[in-house]
């Protein structure tokens, strides 16, 4: 995979830290691709991230909302095999940590497991003040001006 460097774009812009952060730590993780995952855009507010996560329980897992990230993380816990004897053991249960950067507004709205597949909600709760608004064209009366 190809790496990129960043740096220069640090140099050049101010205020886009955030976004640069957002950039380099996804093109890290781009190398895992455990478990794997979906991102779907379920309504116009509405999405969800559904990660296969097969071996896994609601115990081992663990979601965590942060600032503008959220942290799904999953550890089986080592009991031992209950005398199993493998001859092939190709289900995955290794560890993992991944996480994923949300856009302003957006918060984690619920989560489930269902099937081997966790699935978390996400909803964007754009404020009022930050909604476009009409504004009122009245006929016939000029708006007051300001004395600056």
């Amino acid at each position: 995979m190809t790496r990129f460097d960043f740096s220069p774009l640090f140099r050049s812009t101010v205020g886009f830290d955030r976004v640069m952060n957002a950039l380099e730590a996804n093109m890290r993780s781009a190398d895992e691709g455990y478990p794997p995952y979906n991102i779907e855009k379920v309504g116009e507010n509405d999405y969800r991230i559904t990660m296969a996560v097969a071996g896994f329980g609601e115990d081992d897992l663990s979601i965590e909302a942060k600032d503008a990230t959220v942290t799904v993380s999953g550890e089986i816990a080592k009991d031992g095999d209950d005398g199993r004897v493998y001859l092939y053991r190709g289900i995955a249960g290794r560890g993992f940590k991944r996480a994923f950067q949300l856009a302003d507004h957006v918060r984690v709205s619920g989560a489930a497991l269902e099937n081997g597949l966790l699935h978390i909600d996400l909803v964007r709760e754009v404020p009022e003040a930050l909604k476009p608004r009409t504004i009122e064209i009245r006929a016939g009366a000029a708006p007051k001006r300001i004395a600056a």
